[in-house]
């Protein structure tokens, strides 16, 4: 590859390429079942060869091609094994790494957006990216300053590539459906293009990521790299050294992937009520476990460090407080409640009539996480629950369909959807009520409501009764006088 495919044309010969590679695979393994090959062992290949051919078609188009296949990679926890044993490996390469741009090319964009004289605004520059993701490529590099930095380069025509393929994307979107069974690529693909200039704005990505550094700048649990220089389509910030979430996925000890599912968690949850934004991108390449001077351990000692804020959701009251009402409520098995919550809230639509413990039904298995201290979060769950909607037969999928998700709330369900798929990637056991009833408002009882209504539970009715005694005993010299 030379360069950032531009022209709408290539770029929408090579996504047609995905659907149409799939039903020739399709077609050259039933050919090769008639000669007489096992079943097992074709299949095998077709899903492997159909992965390597998503990875190269989704990486080197990068734009929202590649996008698309960094939102679907952490959903692979939910398939079956079988189909998601050849697809992990292809995907969760788009989470770290992609074919990059050419060194001239940087260089050109370099000069373009910093001036002609920019090698002398670094001590080192490397030319090889030191990762390579949808939009743009990072390059490691050290600041005039002695600063060891991150260079954001944003690809050339991002912005044109990036809604074309959306555009493109979502016509496919229905036959795309084989090659990641079970995710339904539409409504992900329309909430993506949404996002697209916020993405392509690094201007408003650094300002996000300062806000992050404030708040976050004595925390002894959360890193988040300071913006060194931000010009057009140029972003530096500190270099953040330590364990790719991805690579913690791969082969990280238990501890590691407890501890960093634990700082997920949090991070997840206390972004949005500490700095009013919720970072909408939580793909393992975004974050890194780092070790510190501890790298075997106490893990309590180690630190998750948090990358590209390119895509955030504004919500300046932090998460909206019905979340936490309707949880916590479920807990308590109020169907009632939960029912009239969400149908004030807009998931359930004024046309639909549903059954409150139906609902409540529903609702229950996935919150398993949040019903106990600590809760192992594992594939086998998460396959559990979603062969849990995606059966048509079940009366759950009925009900699942005649759920309305308000527009208020979608992006908040994708990210919560793509943590909880990435906690599962790593096996992690996290004490999830921990982080609910810290950050989330609405689930934990106010403590001083809660002694309100013991007290009224306690004194009840009697209580009253004796104060309006007492009242009319107080009036009554009143009347005498009055009498007399």
């Amino acid at each position: 590859m030379t360069d950032l495919p531009r022209k709408a044309i290539t770029r929408t010969a090579k996504l047609a390429a995905l659907p149409l590679g799939f039903a020739g695979r399709a077609t050259w393994g039933l050919g090769k079942r008639i000669g007489g090959r096992p079943a097992e062992i074709v299949a095998r290949e077709v899903q492997q060869r159909t992965a390597e051919q998503m990875f190269k078609v989704l990486g080197e188009l990068k734009g929202g091609a590649m996008k698309l296949g960094q939102a679907m990679s952490v959903f692979e926890s939910a398939l079956p094994e079988e189909i998601a044993r050849p697809y992990r490996a292809a995907l969760t390469k788009l989470q770290e790494a992609a074919p990059p741009m050419p060194s001239r090319t940087v260089h050109t964009a370099l000069e373009e957006r910093l001036g002609p004289d920019w090698p002398e605004l670094f001590q080192e520059f490397d030319d090889k990216p030191a990762a390579a993701a949808s939009i743009g490529q990072v390059h490691r590099a050290v600041w005039h300053d002695g600063r060891t930095v991150a260079v954001k380069v944003q690809y050339p025509g991002a912005g044109e590539a990036l809604l074309s393929d959306l555009n493109q994307l979502s016509r496919f979107a229905r036959v795309l459906g084989p090659l990641v069974p079970g995710l339904d690529v539409k409504p992900l693909i329309a909430e993506l293009r949404e996002r697209v200039a916020e993405e392509l704005d690094y201007e408003l990505e650094a300002a996000s990521q300062r806000i992050h550094v404030q708040e976050y700048a004595q925390d002894t649990e959360i890193v988040v790299p300071e913006v060194v220089h931000q010009s057009d389509q140029i972003l530096i910030t500190e270099w953040l050294e330590g364990v790719p979430l991805s690579q913690v996925i791969a082969d990280g000890t238990q501890e590691e992937r407890d501890r960093a599912g634990q700082l997920l968690a949090r991070f997840l949850f206390s972004g949005a009520s500490r700095t009013g934004l919720l970072h909408a991108d939580p793909h393992p390449g975004n974050f890194r476990l780092l070790t510190g001077d501890a790298p075997d351990g106490p893990p309590e000692q180690w630190k998750l460090g948090v990358l590209d804020f390119g895509s955030v959701n504004r919500l300046p009251g932090g998460l909206p407080e019905p979340i936490g009402i309707a949880l916590r409520m479920a807990l308590e098995g109020d169907a009632a409640g939960v029912y009239d919550l969400m149908r004030g809230e807009g998931f359930v639509k004024p046309t639909i009539e549903l059954d409150p413990d139906d609902l409540l039904d529903f609702l229950l298995p996935m919150l398993e996480p949040a019903q106990v201290d600590a809760f192992v979060f594992d594939r086998q769950w998460l396959r559990s629950q979603a062969a849990r909607m995606a059966d048509r037969h079940s009366p759950v999928y009925e009900l699942g369909n005649q759920l309305n998700l308000p527009p208020a709330y979608l992006l908040i369900h994708r990210v919560t959807l793509s943590t909880i798929g990435v906690l599962c990637q790593l096996g992690a056991t996290v004490r999830m009520r921990d982080e609910l009833e810290a950050w989330v408002p609405g689930f934990a009882v106010d403590p001083e409501s809660e002694d309100r209504a013991e007290a009224d539970a306690e004194e009840g009715p009697a209580a009253d009764a004796g104060e309006k005694a007492a009242d009319g005993a107080e009036e009554a010299p009143e009347a005498a006088e009055t009498s007399a």
